[in-house]
């Protein structure tokens, strides 16, 4: 018999880093700027993490750390995407290799061979079975939308991803609030990869994020840029992700390979049904250069 309970705090558990991930990349996405790096930014928080705590062990610094570690990597993305008006894709397709690389060769220099396991405390559960990074990103659903649209900066990010010329002509400076947008999307990929590593995993393994950023990236398209609708998409994703679980324990006679396809069939699925009902920031992915 299925435990009820145990499976919605098992797809609330899942769900977590998608909604971080996606929470910030909204944010950026507001603003006009696809940040298809935040794969990377997640596997560079995940590693950090890890290697935070074992250097100094305290879950409070590997979380600072990682989202540190996702932020320094959206600056860097920002300087060419941002500053330098280069292709946001490919500047994120480079990001995210960027981060495979770096993160693949300090983990081998830290730790040793690949394979090598390492293990580190993970967060602690707090109310109904959850930790702080969940609650973290439950909290900052409804703050997300006061955000975007009760506070006059809200409005003003919103703008620059609207209409960028109308918003530099009321005073505002758009290439640094998208440059701002798109760090605290990193920091929050950061953290969905801390949420990974030391919240659930307890180690770190090589691209332990297997695509859970490009993922996000549908959550924000099917969620129709909303914080709400990010949530209804983390949790559809994070469901999908606990059947795994869920068949194993019942003795599903499936074959595993349908189980791990089953994210990915979701994601293209709910990407059609976004695209054909959703809205994007009319300025979504071009590059902003000043008269």
């Amino acid at each position: 018999m299925i435990d009820t309970v145990a499976a919605l705090q098992g797809t609330l558990t899942l769900a977590t880093p998608l909604l971080l991930a996606a929470i910030g990349e909204t944010v950026s996405q507001k603003s006009g700027v696809v940040n298809v790096g935040i794969e990377g930014m997640m596997l560079m928080g995940a590693f950090s993490a890890v290697l935070a705590i074992t250097i100094l062990p305290n879950l409070a610094i590997g979380i600072a750390v990682a989202g540190a570690a996702g932020g320094l990597l959206a600056l860097l993305f920002a300087v060419f995407a941002v500053r330098l008006s280069a292709n946001q894709v490919v500047v994120g397709v480079v990001m995210n290799l960027l981060a495979l690389g770096i993160t693949g060769t300090l983990y081998r220099a830290q730790f040793g061979e690949t394979g090598t396991f390492v293990k580190t405390p993970i967060l602690p559960s707090l109310l109904l079975g959850q930790n702080i990074l969940t609650w973290f990103a439950l909290i900052s659903i409804p703050l997300l939308w006061l955000w975007f649209y009760k506070t006059r900066s809200g409005l003003t990010v919103r703008a620059c991803g609207e209409q960028p010329i109308a918003a530099e002509a009321s005073g505002a400076n758009v290439l640094l609030l998208r440059t701002w947008c798109v760090v605290f999307g990193g920091v929050m990929a950061g953290l969905a990869g801390a949420s990974l590593s030391i919240g659930t995993a307890g180690t770190f393994i090589e691209n332990m994020t297997a695509g859970r950023g490009f993922i996000a990236l549908a959550i924000v398209t099917s969620g129709r840029w909303s914080a709400l609708g990010c949530l209804i998409a983390a949790l559809v994703f994070g469901g999908v992700e606990q059947l795994q679980f869920i068949g194993q324990a019942q003795g599903w006679r499936l074959p595993y390979q349908l189980f791990l396809a089953l994210p990915y069939v979701v994601t293209l699925i709910l990407l059609v049904l976004g695209g054909k009902t959703g809205q994007a920031p009319a300025f979504l992915g071009r590059p902003y250069r000043r008269a």
